[in-house]
């Protein structure tokens, strides 16, 4: 089997594992007795720990240069934690299977990407678009969340838990067919050596500081869509079969996007070219946003979803992969998913109250933030 298609399974399984249980988890947990106040300290202390989780395990896996190894062991430990959730009973026992769960997932994706992004670039007999594996993790998540509504239809909420533990199972066996992270006597480093010091190391980096920079900025600026947009839309009297259609067209162009316009518009404007086309893209949507909830309007600036998230994740992706030696791929991973993670959670928290004031201006702010982007990119079109 190619390494081409051992990604797309272990994509296929993950984020379907992924899809299957975010529709219904906060439902299962409600079922389970949680109060409202419950269910988001519960979800609040497993953001948190994926935020630690991630970068550890990204570091653990650099340091031992068993990317596969972490991959899976964490994959399978969190099928198994998942499990543990069927027989727990009360809050105390559902908030410390939750976190393990989170802990346990944290890792995976940015391990998943370390992988498919070395094979994709350095591996000449393997070579691939990124956006080939990636797209289909985002086109699976779409069906299992489609599936998991039909299963728990049939067998109630606990069988979703079943399935995405089931999922994750079949996922750790298909990270151990992926080939392993192209050796560095492969890879040709294009960035200056930095000192020793894995996290430090690659902070030290300036361009690798600035493409962290600008993701977060980009990626944190849809933090308040993604809180208040339905809100804003339903209060303007959008329908919600409306409402569905504009949140599944962003999803559709992000697939769109990975698979087929994504890698020629890297290679034709490079890297930096695109990120500062998905900034300025930012800039469109919110201020649309901010203007208007008419729905034709709407219709034509959700799939910008496609440049703001997959077309900027593309670039800086590829450019990733041309900054950070061999040897820091994981922790660098896990770096960048922490730099937008953490920023989206503070501007969603930012988000709740721009909107209690501003309202929908409030995307307005969303809108600066992109702006700021831009002329960040200008420092990423320099070769190193």
């Amino acid at each position: 089997m190619s390494a081409l298609r051992r990604f797309v399974a272990l994509y296929a399984l993950m984020y379907a594992a992924f899809g299957v249980s975010s529709p219904f988890l906060p439902a299962f947990f409600e079922a389970r007795g949680l109060a409202p106040e419950e269910l988001g300290l519960l979800f609040a202390t497993g953001t948190a720990v994926r935020l630690v989780s991630g970068p550890l395990c990204g570091r653990l896996a650099d340091l031992t240069q068993a990317l596969r190894a972490v991959l899976a062991a964490c994959t399978a430990l969190a099928a198994l934690v998942a499990l543990g959730l069927l027989p727990a009973a009360g809050f105390g026992a559902l908030l410390t299977i939750s976190v393990l769960h989170a802990a346990a997932l944290a890792p995976i994706t940015t391990l998943a990407d370390a992988l498919a992004l070395g094979a994709a670039t350095h591996d000449a007999e393997a070579r691939f678009e990124y956006g080939w594996v990636r797209g289909t993790g985002s086109a699976a998540f779409i069906a299992g969340a489609l599936v998991s509504g039909q299963v728990v239809g049939a067998w109630g909420l606990p069988s979703i838990i079943v399935l995405h533990a089931a999922l994750l199972s079949a996922a750790a066996g298909a990270a151990m067919l992926v080939p392993r992270l192209a050796g560095p006597e492969r890879v040709p480093i294009v960035a200056a050596p930095a000192a020793p010091g894995g996290v430090l190391e690659l902070l030290r980096r300036p361009l690798f500081r600035r493409v962290m920079l600008v993701s977060a900025l980009v990626l944190g600026s849809h933090a308040m869509h993604d809180a208040f947009a339905v809100i804003r839309w339903s209060a303007a009297g959008v329908t919600p079969a409306a409402a569905s259609v504009l949140w599944s067209e962003s999803v559709a162009a992000e697939v769109l996007v990975f698979f087929v316009l994504g890698p020629p518009l890297v290679r034709r404007l490079a890297p930096a070219g695109v990120m500062a086309l998905a900034a300025t893209a930012g800039v469109l949507r919110w201020v649309i946003m901010a203007l208007t909830t008419d729905v034709i309007a709407l219709a034509l600036v959700q799939p910008l979803h496609g440049l703001t998230f997959a077309a900027l994740h593309l670039a800086c992706m590829r450019l990733i992969a041309v900054i950070v030696p061999p040897h820091l791929a994981a922790t660098a991973q896990a770096l960048y998913a922490l730099g937008a993670a953490a920023t989206t959670a503070l501007l969603t928290l930012a988000s709740g109250r721009l909107y209690a004031r501003l309202g929908a201006e409030g995307f307005l702010v969303m809108a600066l933030l992109c702006a700021a982007a831009v002329p960040l990119t200008l420092g990423l079109r320099r070769r190193r």
